[in-house]
């Protein structure tokens, strides 16, 4: 579930930044091309419509390509394609179509995602929020990186949730083969997001492509199909009629706001490797990180992409990419 809480941010009433379609408009995307993973569904559907809309041509990557082709009829400028961001011969192959028909890609929205689901082992062996979450959209930008380079002013937008300074990945056993605890997987995936943005944007920002995370808030979407209504209402997020609590949830339409604020708004022109929520930078947030962790306050630094660049690291040893210089 995303969380509307954030550091640094004075809340606001769900939906107070607006709609998507509110962040685009006066905006032309005429000429540009996107590409949104889980583009079909909930916020990622919401993002696709606005993005089309604003006259971008978007490309959604989609485990399953029928269902996603059908969630899009009427979508005009949108085409569909086959990915599973779990196997990365089957991510691989994506980037390879899209590069073979396309020059160039503006904007990455790396929106995919799973939550709280049962431990699950993907290919590899790893952890399946971590492969999926982070791992796929890793080795998919690295992929992409020569479209997005080729841009000029490229893009990428990571979404992720609300964050918790006192999170930090679990280095010693990333992959939870010990003790598995469905909820810190996906926090330890969501942070993976944040930092990933982060560092993504160190090494993009000399080449035009610059890199966002964003919190798009609290959302009823097929995210937490891996939950009982039961949970739900013992979390308070549901009352005891299995109905949405009053003020808690806001709309995917308005949940896409900031994700597309991320990707396209002039406002975050000659910024970037921010963490977003509302359509803003948060301020005291992750971007502000700058102390390393007791895992790594013995190992050479950079400033506060410290703990970013070891995640970078890791992530390029687990799927062998680090095609970005």
């Amino acid at each position: 579930m995303n969380s509307h809480e954030t550091v640094g941010v004075t809340p606001r009433p769900p939906g107070a930044a607006g709609t998507a379609d509110d962040v685009l408009s006066g905006i032309d995307l005429s000429g540009r091309t996107a590409v949104v993973t889980g583009g079909h569904s909930g916020l990622g559907l919401a993002a696709t419509r606005a993005l089309a809309r604003a006259g971008a041509r978007v490309v959604v990557p989609a485990r399953r390509p029928e269902q996603a082709r059908q969630a899009l009829t009427g979508v005009d400028e949108v085409e569909v394609d086959q990915v599973d961001l779990a196997d990365l011969a089957s991510v691989r192959a994506f980037a390879e179509r899209f590069r073979r028909g396309h020059d160039s890609l503006d904007i990455l929205i790396a929106n995919a995602g799973i939550m709280a689901c049962p431990q699950t082992r993907v290919g590899p062996g790893w952890e399946a929020q971590f492969a999926t979450n982070h791992l796929g959209h890793y080795a998919l930008t690295n992929l992409l990186w020569p479209v997005l380079k080729a841009a000029g002013t490229a893009r990428v937008v990571a979404v992720s949730s609300g964050y918790d300074p006192g999170r930090r990945i679990r280095w010693e056993d990333v992959q939870f083969a010990h003790g598995y605890d469905k909820w810190a997987a996906y926090a330890q995936s969501k942070l993976a997001n944040i930092l990933f943005a982060r560092h993504l944007d160190r090494l993009g920002e000399p080449h035009g492509v610059r890199a966002f995370s964003v919190n798009p808030g609290w959302i009823r979407t097929s995210l937490q199909r891996h939950l009982t209504v039961e949970e739900m209402v013992a979390a308070g997020w549901l009352d005891a009629d299995g109905d949405p609590a009053p003020g808690l949830f806001t709309t995917p339409e308005r949940g896409a706001a900031t994700m597309v604020w991320a990707a396209a708004s002039p406002e975050l022109d000659g910024h970037g490797g921010d963490y977003c929520a509302g359509c803003r930078i948060v301020e005291g947030g992750p971007a502000d990180r700058d102390e390393p962790s007791d895992e790594t306050r013995d190992e050479p630094t950079d400033g506060p992409s410290d703990e970013a660049a070891r995640l970078w690291a890791l992530s390029a040893g687990l799927t062998g990419l680090d095609l970005i210089p």
